[in-house]
């Protein structure tokens, strides 16, 4: 018996209530863009600066003692993660510890290195620091540059794509969706503090890459059903549309939300914040593109057939 989490023949209006759901995204956007400016957000190690120790030992690596040996000294934020690389021999251990920058520290002070070794040899007497490396502010401040361009490349690159393999209405719709997930994102990081950091980016990309594989899958049947039903609205062929993939669009956001949400449970705190971003962004990736994206297209209106130039509009929404 195959498991079906959407009946097979749907025909739900997605747009009965298609201004209820813009206006409750435009508060949330709105609410989210508050927080951002208000409190901002909780930057981590990778935006704020900070040291890297780099650790090696006989023993193995033992990451929440390390983390209990060194919250005594009250340095702030600091993340362990146990490094794993072929090369290694048996007996060769290695760990990397970032520690967030010290207030009126432009880099790491040898008392700082100092206490942080004397409290990891009380856990492991056989560690030894390999490399102490700091992060300053100028740096710090490069990344978050370089982290913004990357996502609006990362967009840009989408709008191109989309014109291209569709028209601008179908563009306009998706890129919408996109900024939409991107806003929600960062504002609900800035309202529960979640540490921000480089992996959270990663998510972010990959959120703007899940997002836009559901609108186009979405997009591309509404391009198939013009063609086909000429004599049907475009808001029926766009509801019959989208409950033609609601099959395909539950079963892969609920087989992905299975294995996320396993790691946020069992991961432990290095891949937390990360997991956390990708469950969220599957979420509301879901949801922008059913009820988003598709309702911007049908208010701009797209053309009833491709092969010719000048083809007519589709109906746009009722007034």
């Amino acid at each position: 018996m195959r498991l079906k989490l959407v009946p097979r023949n749907t025909s739900w209006n997605f747009f009965l209530r298609s201004k209820l759901w813009i206006g409750i995204s435009i508060i949330l956007v709105v609410l989210s863009l508050i927080s951002f400016f208000v409190q901002s957000l909780n930057f981590g190690i990778d935006f704020r600066g900070g040291t890297s120790i780099r650790t090696e030992s006989s023993e193995p690596v033992n990451v929440a003692a390390y983390r209990n040996a060194l919250s005594s000294l009250d340095l702030g934020d600091i993340t362990i993660s146990e490094v794993f690389d072929p090369s290694f021999e048996d007996n060769q251990n290695v760990a990397m510890i970032r520690i967030q920058a010290q207030p009126g520290q432009e880099a790491a002070t040898s008392i700082l290195v100092e206490n942080s070794l004397q409290k990891l040899k009380e856990v492991n007497e056989d560690i030894k620091f390999v490399s102490v490396e700091s992060v300053g502010p100028k740096v710090s401040g490069e990344l978050i540059r370089t982290a913004i361009i990357a996502v609006v490349l990362a967009i840009s690159a989408v709008l191109f794509y989309i014109w291209i393999r569709f028209e601008w209405q179908f563009a306009v719709g998706a890129i919408s969706a996109l900024i939409h997930d991107v806003i929600l994102t960062i504002g609900v990081f800035s309202l529960l503090q979640i540490k921000f950091d480089l992996a959270i980016i990663a998510a972010i990309l990959t959120i703007v890459g899940y997002s836009l594989n559901d609108t186009v899958v979405v997009f591309d049947r509404v391009r198939e059903n013009l063609r086909k039903f000429k004599k049907r609205s475009l808001i029926e062929v766009m509801n019959l549309s989208i409950n033609e993939t609601m099959s395909r669009t539950v079963m892969t956001s609920v087989t992905t939300l299975l294995a996320l949400i396993s790691l946020f449970v069992l991961g432990g705190d290095v891949i937390r914040g990360f997991v956390f971003a990708m469950i969220w962004g599957v979420v509301v990736g879901t949801y922008s593109s059913i009820f988003i994206a598709s309702a911007i297209l049908l208010w701009t209106g797209v053309k009833r057939d491709w092969s010719r130039s000048n083809a007519e509009a589709g109906t746009q929404v009722p007034q």
